[in-house]
């Protein structure tokens, strides 16, 4: 069915209610969404208390679970797009509501593109709360520390490079083999989320219901707030970069990495703030950095090479492996050409992703010369134009996708990307200084190469 037929025969999705099991070793969460007349779903969240602090205030956790079912629901929303959404397990005021329309409707940019839905803000969805209002006391806090969100990918361990020997503590959801082995090239401790996904969205995905991408980092924002909150964390460090802000599809609001960008760190940061009523401060570290100067950092944790990965395609196979036949694969492998020799890529990709003639369509799309940029976690245009560059430069006999663009583009060396430095970030000073020297770090060595 359509998207218009689904909303029409679907016109309500009800967040029902959410339950804290609070057992020996573990915290369980789960929560009920239904839509009438189709199913249901009980998706979980599963925190070890190993590492977690005793004097919780519980009605501060219920409403930071109570928020995290906010974010989950968008997963199930989107399969029939219901006009709308009602609010049981909790309140949330108008000025709220507003809030969660908004990211609702700009985290699911992408998903609305794909599928062809044309709607505006106001119209996606109609939000009722029909639960009694209700307010938060303001609790004394006062955290200490730094939760650092881990993915396994090259932008994580560079926040641990630039915060080694701090107090630091790894937050991963549903961890895999590179994210672990992150933790133990590190020598760094970590907390462990277990998220399982109803298993009837995956049945409702295969039967044709709506699909598509959601902003996943809006909801690792959340859990990871109630996580520091459960540890005692001062900070939740995120690895997002300046280049999340350029949109996905140009001249609009279409962001594959929306719930990365400034915009959301700043709404989510005013939030908190106003609603959750702690000092817990949320920021992405690398936001005063490029995609590109990202890739010259982690060029030099040469023990890292070996196990990170940041293919989304090769994430669904045991053990994650590289694609590379992704836009994904293609884009780490064109950041980090400028740095490392052919040999060293080739050990990381096991093969040379510049040779391979099937990708021509995505270094277009890449390099920013198509309709839009691939709906990945990827740099900007010029990031990759300035690295594809150097790489041509660099090299004696060029390989299929140099020569290529050699003879259509020009080169655009004319600013060094080395040593920009993007000062519209949420970074607090002591933090900048840490990135500033590392980054000077690094730059040094390469002039003296």
């Amino acid at each position: 069915m359509s998207f218009e037929e689904l909303r029409e025969k679907y016109p309500t999705f009800i967040y029902e209610n959410y339950h804290i099991d609070d057992n020996s070793d573990e915290y369980v969460f789960t929560f009920d969404f239904c839509i009438p007349n189709l199913t249901t779903f009980h998706p979980t969240l599963k925190i070890s208390k190993k590492k977690l602090r005793q004097d919780i205030n519980q009605d501060l956790l219920k409403y930071l679970v109570f928020h995290i079912g906010l974010i989950e629901l968008i997963s199930y929303y989107k399969c029939t797009c219901s006009p709308n959404v009602e609010i049981k397990a909790g309140y949330i005021n108008e000025e709220q509501i507003n809030w969660f329309k908004k990211l609702y409707y700009y985290g699911l940019g992408e998903f609305m593109y794909v599928n062809h839905i044309e709607c505006s803000l106001d119209d996606l969805m109609h939000i009722t709360c029909s639960h009694n209002k209700e307010e938060l006391e303001h609790i004394d806090y006062v955290g200490q520390g730094n939760l650092i969100a881990i993915g396994g990918g090259k932008d994580s361990i560079v926040s641990l490079n630039i915060l080694k020997g701090l107090d630091n503590t790894g937050f991963i959801i549903n961890p895999k083999e590179p994210s672990l082995k992150c933790m133990e090239i590190s020598s760094l401790d970590y907390l462990e989320v277990k998220r399982a996904l109803d298993p009837t969205l995956l049945e409702l995905n295969k039967k044709g219901y709506l699909n598509g991408h959601t902003p996943f980092s809006s909801l690792v924002a959340f859990i990871s707030y109630l996580c520091a909150y459960l540890m005692g964390k001062q900070y939740i460090i995120l690895s997002n970069e300046a280049s999340a802000n350029e949109p996905t599809v140009l001249g609009t609001k279409i962001n594959h990495q929306y719930s990365k960008t400034y915009e959301f760190e700043n709404d989510f940061n005013n939030y908190t703030n106003k609603y959750f009523k702690i000092n817990i401060n949320y920021f992405s570290l690398l936001r005063c950095l490029s995609e590109f100067q990202i890739g010259m950092l982690f060029s030099q944790y040469k023990e890292y090479h070996s196990i990170f990965k940041s293919c989304n395609v090769g994430s669904k196979s045991i053990p994650w492996t590289w694609c590379c036949n992704c836009p994904k694969c293609l884009f780490v492998y064109i950041i980090l050409s400028p740095f490392l020799t052919k040999e060293e890529l080739i050990n990381i990709f096991k093969e040379d992703l510049y040779n391979k003639k099937d990708l021509l369509d995505t270094f277009i799309e890449l390099l920013g010369y198509s309709k839009t940029k691939p709906f990945e976690c990827v740099g900007t245009y010029s990031e990759v134009r300035y690295a594809v560059s150097l790489v041509i430069n660099k090299y004696q006999e060029l390989p299929y996708l140099l020569e290529y663009y050699k003879e259509h583009y020009p080169l655009e060396l004319d600013n060094d990307l080395r040593k920009t430095f993007n000062n519209e970030h949420n970074i607090p000073n002591d933090f900048v200084n840490l990135v500033k020297k590392e980054l000077d770090r690094v730059n040094g060595l390469i002039d003296n190469d």
